[in-house]
């Protein structure tokens, strides 16, 4: 079985200045540069058959590229204990639509669709124990926090392996955006 998910990468500029807020809060245990994504459609644990299919299914996607801007800062899950720490994405209507196109792909290969609602951000820090007062702080100071647009010119899949520092993603295909 592999654990899968679909994600739009982020520039390397991007991933630094992430890294650059990367500091503060007790408890947060910090996702390292090179494995910041935006998860564009998680599809969980399928055999290697099936995995095959959608390596290749997702190749017929055809969508534009587009710009992602990232801004402003959360957690999850709301009104209750913090356990993740994100950044937000800008409202972006091709990012919606190359999620439905890739809901649709994943759908006609009896993949159901997710139940929770698409929620784009990054995940920058798993949180334990983290004083409330603390994050508020964090959130506070970086509540201006928003970076420069960046041109999102492909999409690609990922595996994935549960480990007990962490997940460890792997690019398993990269599938391109048309530029016009």
């Amino acid at each position: 079985m592999v654990r899968l998910f679909v994600a739009v990468d982020l520039p390397d500029a991007i991933k630094n200045e992430l890294n650059a807020i990367a500091f503060g809060l007790p408890g947060a245990k910090w996702v390292p540069p090179d494995q910041l994504h935006l998860t564009v459609r998680f599809i969980g644990e399928v055999d290697g058959g099936l995995f095959r299919e959608i390596q290749k299914d997702l190749e017929s996607i055809e969508a534009k590229g587009f710009d992602l801007r990232l801004k402003g800062l959360g957690y999850f899950p709301p009104r209750q204990e913090p356990r993740v720490l994100w950044v937000g994405i800008e409202k972006s209507e091709a990012l919606l639509h190359l999620r439905r196109k890739i809901d649709r792909q994943l759908n006609q290969l009896g993949i159901a669709a997710e139940k929770r609602n698409f929620s784009p951000h990054i995940t920058i820090a798993r949180l334990k124990e983290t004083p409330v007062g603390r994050l508020t702080n964090f959130l506070s100071g970086n509540a201006l926090f928003c970076l420069p647009k960046f041109y999102v010119d492909s999409f690609y899949l990922y595996s994935s392996v549960l480990t007990t520092k962490g997940a460890i993603h792997q690019q398993e295909a990269a599938y391109p955006l048309s530029n016009s």
